[in-house]
């Protein structure tokens, strides 16, 4: 019967739970997906398993980066794309950006009264609002036409929704990718 390291399945659970409580904050626009590749990245080091053939390691880590950077391009990309496809100018984006980031702040602040996942619900909606509002003011300030504003506002809200769905979806994936990594030694 081989030996059990209880050592390393602590410290391969408190690295889960970290990562997933990492993984929340992608809700609050807080980069929770490098969060967990520096969690990642800790572990290894941590651990003097940078070098095993299997399990955690350099080259897990590694890989947990690359995920985390196609998530942060496909968020970008998503919430750039809808502003732009609606005829958004460059202000408006970029206050769509400001808006999402208060926005998600706002919303999971309102959400607490629900236990859970009233404050991840309400980051989500609030970031969708926040973009909205962004790409809204940033587009009345440019042309100050309103038809035009409503349009691109809600071209950022969706797209900006979109984009975070998808790096939350890769968040997880990136737990899963850890929690098979953990138990491949």
């Amino acid at each position: 019967m081989p030996e059990i390291d209880f050592a390393y399945i602590f410290w391969v659970i408190m690295l889960l739970a970290g990562a997933t409580i990492a993984w929340a904050t992608n809700f609050v626009s807080i980069p929770g997906n490098w969060i967990i590749v520096g969690l990642a990245a800790l572990f290894v080091a941590g651990m003097d398993s940078g070098d095993a053939p299997s399990g955690i390691n350099w080259n897990a880590v590694l890989l947990l980066g690359l995920i985390a950077l196609g998530a942060e391009i496909l968020e970008f990309v998503a919430g750039a794309m809808g502003a732009s496809k609606s005829g958004g100018s460059r202000r408006s984006v970029a206050l769509a950006i400001v808006g999402t980031i208060i926005g998600s702040f706002a919303g999971a602040v309102m959400g607490v009264p629900i236990p859970i996942i009233g404050p991840l619900i309400g980051a989500l909606a609030g970031a969708a609002a926040g973009a909205f509002l962004g790409a809204y003011l940033g587009e009345m300030w440019k042309t100050g036409r309103i038809d035009k504003s409503i349009a691109v506002g809600q071209g950022a809200a969706i797209g900006r929704t979109l984009g975070t769905m998808g790096k939350i979806l890769i968040g997880l994936v990136m737990i899963v990718v850890l929690a098979v990594q953990a138990i491949d030694v």
